[in-house]
């Protein structure tokens, strides 16, 4: 059994982790570790594909001539051209594509958070305040000059874990752009918004613990969140919400067809 894991997320190290020492155990399971790559790129004993699959002529193309035989794709839950690509070529050659997302954050008493889909949504709720905590990832170089030229903007604070696609020019002269990547702690991201005066932060709902700390510490001090909605993502063939699930579930369903591969194997 080969199975292509897409990651790039923490939760995905995790599951190519555990597939692939149950695949050394039983000597069943051969994982393929796919991710970008543009932040770091983790330590995994399995196969690891960097950089995306345009290198192979697309992941269609990359199924078929690799011998995948299913896709579990662990992306972040915003990487809505990755899972929808995903789906799309399982159907194309005959595979089950199943799917990890981390949940979704709950808002909790004390909370204000409103939530956001489209550029024209967020320009129009940041009109109310001064200075913002962008840390919602990257951004068109048109949207952070839409924000950075309200009338009410005075600062910008633009946090992301890799340098942005384009240059701070002139133009982004309100802009501090910080470079930090998760997990962050709840002393820093307190400090962070009093040292830098942010009166809201927008951010996507990501899930997980890794960047949680900022949404506690804008309950403490009040201040709003604007949370970017997840996007709409074609079904995949399973979901799961939980990684225990997710892996338990994955190796009893394959259990056969991996025993079909081994007789194969043994035949030839």
């Amino acid at each position: 059994m080969k199975v292509l894991l897409l990651g790039g997320t923490a939760d995905a190290r995790r599951l190519a982790d555990a597939l692939h020492q149950a695949g050394s155990f039983q000597n069943n399971v051969r994982v393929v570790y796919s991710l970008a790559g543009l932040v770091r790129v983790p330590k995994v004993d399995c196969e690891l594909v960097v950089g995306g699959f345009t290198q192979f002529g697309g992941l269609t193309q990359y199924l078929s001539e690799n011998g995948i035989d299913a896709i579990l794709d662990v992306t972040h839950p915003y990487a809505q051209t990755m899972s929808t690509k995903a789906v799309q070529a399982s159907k194309d050659v005959g595979i089950p594509c199943w799917r990890f997302h981390r949940p979704a954050w709950q808002q909790e008493s004390g909370d204000n958070w409103l939530t956001y889909q489209t550029d024209n949504e967020l320009l129009t709720e940041l009109a109310n305040y001064r200075v913002p905590l962008l840390s919602a990832g990257q951004m068109s170089e048109a949207l952070l000059e839409l924000i950075v030229n309200l009338p009410n903007i005075e600062r910008v604070v633009w946090r992301t874990a890799v340098a942005p696609k384009f240059e701070l020019s002139q133009v982004f002269k309100k802009v501090t752009w910080v470079k930090a990547i998760g997990p962050f702690v709840l002393e820093d991201e307190r400090q962070l918004l009093i040292e830098q005066g942010i009166d809201v932060i927008v951010s996507k709902n990501s899930g997980g613990s890794a960047t949680y700390s900022k949404l506690e510490a804008a309950r403490e001090m009040a201040i709003p969140v604007l949370l970017h909605g997840r996007p709409e993502l074609p079904d995949a063939d399973k979901e799961f919400s939980d990684i225990q699930d997710c892996l338990d579930a994955f190796l009893a369903t394959f259990k056969p067809t991996l025993k079909n591969h081994q007789q194969k194997d043994s035949q030839q």
